[in-house]
């Protein structure tokens, strides 16, 4: 068996997202990504057992982006602020092909919700950030029950399934929010 390398497994998944953005999910499969990256569809499966491996790879691809790119759209000073553009900003992207991605998941939705929990952590982390960053935040707030990692947990659910509802901006959470910590 040959030795795999990222370099392949790169160009793999740049043909499945090109397939996916210019003909849609439903056209990627593992032919089309074969004939597409100029690769046998054997080498593809060298890497992937499956298109829907493949579409894992590019949701959890997608995520990291999205991350990376977000605090780019994140300018308030202020928690709730950003909140309200970390909100906003998710949903813009879920409503473009990440969304699509996603829906597609179906047949690996436990791996799915494994490698999200990586996504959804590295979002609790910003959120930590972000309250530690807004001076106006009561310090006196938090204590051994109720700690700032608890309470970013708390905001990342609910956000995600406000955003799974396709939820407009969350005032009402971010309500709550400002009676906790102002």
């Amino acid at each position: 068996m040959r030795k795999k390398d990222d370099t392949m497994r790169g160009t793999l998944l740049d043909a499945a997202r090109e397939i996916a953005d210019m003909e849609g999910i439903n056209a990627v499969n593992i032919r089309s990504i074969a004939q597409r990256a100029g690769a046998a569809t054997g080498t593809v499966y060298n890497y992937f057992s499956n298109k829907d491996e493949i579409l894992l790879a590019l949701t959890e691809e997608y995520w990291e982006q999205t991350l990376e790119e977000m605090g780019e759209a994140v300018t308030q000073s202020s928690f709730c602020g950003r909140l309200q553009e970390i909100y906003t900003y998710l949903r813009v992207r879920i409503d473009q092909s990440a969304g699509k991605l996603m829906n597609s998941l179906g047949n690996v939705e436990t791996a799915g919700t494994v490698r999200m929990a990586s996504m959804q952590s590295a979002l609790e982390t910003v959120l930590i950030q972000c309250l530690e960053q807004d001076g106006q935040v009561r310090e006196e707030i938090w204590d051994e029950t109720f700690t700032r990692e608890q309470f970013a947990h708390f905001i990342m659910i609910n956000m995600m399934m406000l955003l799974k509802m396709k939820a407009p901006v969350p005032d009402y959470l971010i309500s709550i929010i400002k009676r906790i910590i102002y």
